[in-house]
């Protein structure tokens, strides 16, 4: 299959013109011109890829825990209305995704859709998102590895970091098996987890609405509802990852059929593996307070015994290397996708977009490893923070281009189609501005201080070098 590209410009003006010293085209293509990947994973491998970019077990121990420090037994609800809230993300995504199969993902799709301005800014938050959430994840590798050894989070993080950053380097193709195993692992330390906790409820059905969480003394204490609106953005960062689909777009077989399957089964999936073992947890932990310190660990070996709880901890130390993984292969397409659409100085471009023997982009897979491995020695709580917000300012952007995804010519344009539309865009629009508006204004300064400095790359760069530069190429099936 040989892939033609089109090239997205929507601000009015001459055509864009050929930039001098573009990167040739790949094996296989005909004449000279922007570079595409390989379609070369079918759905299964899609889906596994995608599935562990959600990363669902090591979410479930790593992320969720948090969770519980703050929401105690109302986490298994608030991570279910964001699984209900990411369906209609994951429909504006599924359309979107088919419309534009690029690996640009969110800035692709809103670029085309909404203005390369809009697209830029979704870049940059896209961009945030996958530097912080990398090292976020591996930091908890060090816990998990405790029964056999002790490591510094930082260090134990950095060193998974590097580990992901060498297998981004290979073919995407291998990368999908090795996932696929990993992947395998981690469901089974989620089912463990289900199993064992069920078997100890010690709290009936209820105590998963009871909105509890374990104040001074160990008293319990009311989790108000403004709590839990606050708790959705990283709720809905749980199951962020099911976005790989279409970053993976470009290299997908039949993208036009493929995206939307592998986004909405990915969801479903994931949901499950992450939902079914908070609410065993909810309902197992021995008491309240327990809950709310979110020993999941501990949890696990006092219901069993210590040779199942170091297999559990094993399983989730390799589910962060899975997930490490995935997500460099996914953020180095990102890079790859932003220097082949011009969004650099041209010696930049050159170096981000230059393919190696795999067919990876070896150089963007360089550059996403080595900062994330920097980023595990910075504050969890800041990276947290700084995700949610940029996730749920991502998410209302992808919604406002799903808005604008049936006019003119993409009105007639082979694609999936969600139901419901325009209404779904229009409440997710309108629900998520309200979350963005409850989280702390602290992130919400960093995320908004970054968006501005990329509003002024834009306006001085950017924007006077319209025909040379931010040029969103669309790769077409043919």
């Amino acid at each position: 299959m040989t892939d033609t590209l089109r090239t997205v410009d929507s601000a009015p003006g001459p055509a864009p013109a050929p930039v001098p010293g573009a990167p040739d085209s790949g094996p296989g293509e005909a004449g000279t011109g922007p570079r595409t990947l390989k379609r070369s994973i079918g759905v299964v491998g899609g889906t596994l890829l995608t599935i562990s970019c959600v990363t669902p077990a090591s979410t479930l121990f790593v992320v969720v825990p948090d969770l519980f420090g703050s929401l105690g037994t109302a986490t298994a609800l608030t991570v279910a209305i964001g699984s209900l809230l990411c369906i209609a993300v994951a429909f504006c995504y599924s359309e979107l995704g088919t419309l534009i199969p690029s690996a640009g993902g969110e800035y692709a799709m809103v670029s085309t859709m909404a203005g390369r301005l809009a697209g830029w800014l979704v870049f940059v938050l896209s961009l945030l998102v996958v530097m912080i959430v990398p090292p976020v994840i591996a930091m908890g590798t060090a816990d998990y590895l405790a029964p056999l050894v002790h490591l510094d989070a930082s260090w134990a993080g950095a060193g998974v970091m590097g580990l992901a950053t060498l297998a981004g380097l290979l073919d995407l193709r291998a990368n999908a098996w090795i996932t696929g195993i990993f992947l395998v692992l981690e469901v089974i330390a989620a089912a463990v987890v289900a199993v064992l906790g069920f078997a100890h409820a010690e709290r009936g059905a209820g105590s998963l609405v009871s909105m509890e969480v374990a104040g001074s003394g160990g008293h319990p204490d009311t989790v108000t509802v403004m709590l839990v609106v606050s708790g959705l953005a990283i709720a809905l960062f749980v199951t962020q990852g099911f976005s790989t689909a279409v970053y993976l777009s470009e290299e997908l077989e039949n993208p036009r059929r493929n995206v939307a399957r592998t986004v909405l089964a990915t969801l479903a999936i994931s949901t499950v593996i992450i939902l079914v073992p908070v609410a065993a947890i909810t309902l197992g932990a021995p008491d309240l307070a327990a809950l709310t310190g979110g020993d999941i660990g501990g949890m696990v070996a006092a219901w069993s015994n210590s040779a199942v709880g170091t297999f559990v901890s094993l399983c989730v130390a390799l589910a962060i290397i899975n997930a490490g993984i995935v997500m460099v292969i996914q953020n180095s397409r990102v890079l790859f996708a932003s220097a082949r659409d011009k969004a650099w100085p041209e010696p930049v471009n050159k170096v981000l977009s230059k393919l190696g023997r795999f067919g990876s982009p070896w150089v963007a897979t360089l550059v996403v490893g080595v900062p994330g491995a920097v980023l595990c020695f910075v504050n969890l709580d800041t990276l947290y923070g700084i995700t949610g917000v940029s996730v749920t300012s991502m998410y209302i952007l992808v919604a406002v281009a799903a808005l604008l995804a049936r006019r003119g010519p993409h009105a007639h344009t082979q694609a999936w189609r969600m139901p419901l539309w325009p209404t779904l865009p229009v409440l997710l629009i309108a629900v998520l501005a309200y979350v963005l508006s409850m989280q702390d204004p602290t992130y919400l300064a960093w995320t908004g201080g970054i968006t501005a400095a990329a509003t002024l790359y834009w306006a001085l760069y950017l924007r006077p070098r319209r025909t040379t530069r931010w040029l969103v190429t669309i790769p077409d099936e043919s």
